[in-house]
């Protein structure tokens, strides 16, 4: 599905080069280099703060444990999602409100949203799936007028732009109160290990952030908030600092193999091809509010499951994500929801297909996965 050795080969010498000298200069832990990637993805996404730590999940449960959060507060989400998103909510005693999402685009439905508030909703958490923003405007619009916060998940979309009804341009992660992502090593940008990243435009919230990633520490051994240990090491951060240089040049990489995708299985009657709804039509050229992190397919006729087992066959990777919705996940089921709420969720799950989506994919590649997927599709 990703092929981290080719991207590595083509930046090996400075990516050793630089670990090397973490190495030599035995600073690991919160070292300059880390602060040094803070200050460079600060500059990147035009954000106030950058608080790194020691994965994404651990970024999402210290956004929520940053904006005091207590037991109880209902939080809303979109039910297909990695259970990440509802794993945090859960750990901290707060209350999951799983709601259906867009059929095209797959992310959370507005709709939806406004029907799940009550008195107790206290956020909502939108998951930029597969590379492509929220409807991040209306999702502002219904948090003002409820007064809720909004955490965005941006595990999937780093170096997305989103672009407000007004015209504005805005990276993914720096529109709403906070944000997480995740640096796992097959995400568009990722390290070689585990990373993960809070954004804030907001100066208190970053200070009660860097207090809790570290113990809840502002000066050594003196404990003012209740604190985690998550932090970037030294090493991660000069890997990330490296493929930082390079993100706008691998999420264009992306674009142009999702572009050819879409090229091949143009007019196909039983596939449906993903779309940049929010700010373009199709799969544009001159921005970036799909960056792809997954090139994901709709089989219409029934025939997903046999065509994984077919592309497996053929050592073709494939993957499907995600094949149980949250609601029905063993630790998530609820009295509460109703299955008549998830019916694009439910639908989904059926015909989703994720194929091969990289910056070292080549024609050769794309062609051959393409003709393999419509022969079988159509046979």
């Amino acid at each position: 599905m990703v092929d981290l050795k080719g991207q590595y080969e083509a930046i090996k010498n400075t990516i050793d080069a630089s670990v090397i000298e973490v190495i030599e200069s035995t600073a690991f832990i919160n070292g300059p280099k880390v602060h040094e990637f803070q200050k460079n993805l600060e500059d990147y996404l035009d954000v106030k703060h950058v608080i790194p730590c020691a994965n994404g999940t651990d970024a999402l449960q210290i956004a929520m444990m940053g904006l005091g959060l207590k037991p109880g507060d209902e939080v809303i989400t979109a039910d297909f999602t990695f259970a990440a998103t509802v794993e945090v909510i859960a750990l901290l005693g707060l209350t999951p409100v799983l709601v259906d999402v867009e059929p095209d685009t797959f992310n959370i439905d507005v709709e939806a949203i406004k029907k799940a508030i009550t008195s107790n909703t206290k956020a909502i958490v939108p998951v930029h799936l597969f590379g492509q923003c929220a409807n991040m405007d209306a999702i502002m619009d219904i948090a003002n007028e409820h007064n809720l916060f909004v955490i965005e998940d941006n595990a999937q979309a780093i170096g997305a732009t989103y672009t407000s009804s007004n015209g504005k341009k805005q990276k993914a992660g720096t529109i709403g109160h906070v944000a997480s992502t995740s640096f796992f090593p097959s995400k568009n940008l990722g390290c070689y290990g585990d990373g993960g990243a809070i954004f804030t435009n907001d100066d208190k919230l970053a200070h009660v952030i860097r207090g809790i990633v570290n113990h809840g520490m502002y000066r050594r051994y003196y404990h003012d908030v209740v604190g985690v240990n998550s932090r970037l090491d030294s090493i991660q951060a000069v890997i990330l600092n490296t493929k930082l240089k390079y993100l706008d040049s691998y999420n264009k990489a992306r674009q142009d193999a999702a572009r050819k995708y879409n090229e091949a299985f143009k007019g196909q009657e039983y596939i449906v091809t993903p779309i940049t709804k929010r700010t373009c039509d199709g799969i544009c050229s001159d921005c970036d509010c799909h960056v792809f992190h997954q090139y994901t397919l709709k089989i219409t006729n029934g025939k997903r499951d046999a065509l994984v087992d077919h592309l497996n066959g053929l050592d073709i990777p494939c993957g499907v994500y995600y094949p149980v919705p949250l609601h029905l996940q063993e630790a998530y089921k609820d009295a509460r929801y109703n299955e008549a709420d998830f019916q694009v969720t439910n639908q989904l799950i059926k015909e989703v297909i994720s194929l091969p989506m990289h910056t070292e994919l080549d024609d050769e590649q794309i062609e051959f996965i393409t003709s393999k997927v419509i022969e079988f599709v159509n046979g």
